[in-house]
């Protein structure tokens, strides 16, 4: 469930690189903590071998399931915001797909193998925002560990847990 979202801008950046198989990659450069009035994918600034482009707007969700997750990002000491965006099927355009404040859910969209995912530092006034939900919000969450059902007369090696190699133990 949703509870909260904020629009905010993305930059990236395209540099050219020595490499047999591509000519250029792309990083994440910087979230704007509002959006601009700039047409998507417009180019912001060019130096030498790289090209700065302000990529569109984008949704950083918020979820109350997901507090915990925020406030460790924020306790870091340097929050971040993880960005992915992936090639357009047939070209070599990239469509924004992702922003996000959830380190478990930026690590989540690493391992699936997003076309380009990276993190930028998170701007003071989203951290603000983002610290705001978590005081409201955050409820913190007791662990409880669960105890082994020893109906069975025991541990993992108990009767009828034994593995299918093991012996009935007489002899």
């Amino acid at each position: 469930m949703r509870e909260t979202s904020r629009e905010v801008g993305v930059v990236v950046r395209r540099r050219a690189v020595d490499h047999p198989w591509i000519d250029h990659a792309w990083s994440p450069a910087m979230v704007l903590d509002e959006v601009p009035a700039t047409a998507p994918w417009t180019v912001l600034s060019s130096e030498g071998d790289a090209t700065t482009y302000y990529a569109g707007a984008a949704s950083i969700d918020l979820y109350i399931s997901e507090t915990g997750n925020y406030r460790d990002n924020l306790a870091d000491g340097s929050p971040r915001i993880w960005v992915a965006l992936r090639r357009q099927a047939g070209g070599s355009e990239l469509e924004l797909t992702k922003v996000t404040a959830d380190p478990t859910e930026g690590e989540a969209i690493f391992e699936s193998g997003c076309d380009v995912i990276g993190t930028v530092p998170m701007p003071p006034e989203i951290a603000s925002w983002i610290a705001a939900f978590v005081d409201e919000f955050h409820v913190e969450r007791v662990f409880h560990k669960r105890k082994r059902d020893r109906a069975n007369g025991g541990g993992p090696r108990g009767p009828g847990n034994r593995r299918p190699d093991e012996g009935s133990g007489h002899a």
